[in-house]
């Protein structure tokens, strides 16, 4: 079946074969938010679990984000046309003085891949721009993303803007990066840590569902 082939185009990685899938699925007059739903939602959540079991690393993550971005080329305008609800809006980027970006770009792809709508402001982002983009996409949540212990300061920096602008109240923040930790996230005023992709999408979606967040690791 089309759906099967899908959803192990995904857990696998293979992005050309993902994105024939969706095509033949729609041709046959499938239903765009169940072709996300249904099989590609579940087929991350299956990744997402291998990497938890250590039978994924980092690369393989990589291979089955990209093949979900490239199943989501085609869905995209259909789901816009729809105005399918997103599972919540999230804006995400790396803080100032930080350029990094392969952490950020996999937390982007698995948090779409499950539904989300996701403003991603890149790198190098000042407090001011993630107030500015609060104020504009009004997200649920924002993830903060720092790769050099130089740039933790920013993330305390960004939280204390977003205090100052009377937005903190809006928004739950979730921080992340090789040098984060839990006991950091708590000091700098943060609502939750992920230490891997999996878990940012574990706990933003525990997040617009109001319920108890799953154990991270300190």
């Amino acid at each position: 079946m089309r759906v099967e082939r899908l959803f192990e185009a995904i857990v696998v990685g293979q992005s050309e074969l993902a994105r024939d899938c969706v095509l033949e699925e729609l041709a046959s007059g499938g239903d765009p938010i169940s072709i996300v739903a249904d099989t590609m939602i579940p087929a991350m959540d299956e990744v997402g679990q291998l990497f938890s079991e250590e039978e994924y690393f980092v690369p393989e993550l990589l291979l089955s984000s990209c093949a979900m971005k490239a199943a989501m080329q085609p869905l995209r305008p259909l789901l816009a046309k729809s105005d399918a609800a997103a599972m919540g809006v999230v804006v995400i980027g790396a803080v100032k003085g930080d350029l990094h970006d392969i952490g950020k770009n996999l937390v982007v792809s698995m948090l779409e891949g499950s539904g989300f709508k996701v403003i991603d402001l890149g790198t190098d982002v000042n407090p001011e721009r993630f107030v500015a983009a609060i104020r504009e996409h009004r997200p649920q949540i924002v993830c903060l993303s720092a790769l050099l212990s130089a740039a933790m300061q920013a993330i305390r920096a960004t939280i204390q803007a977003i205090e100052t602008a009377n937005l903190r109240h809006q928004v739950k923040i979730l921080v992340g990066g090789a040098p984060v930790n839990q006991r950091f996230a708590q000091d700098a005023g943060a609502d939750g840590y992920g230490f891997t992709a999996t878990d940012a999408v574990a706990l933003a979606r525990a997040i617009v569902a109001d319920v108890e967040p799953p154990a991270l690791a300190a």
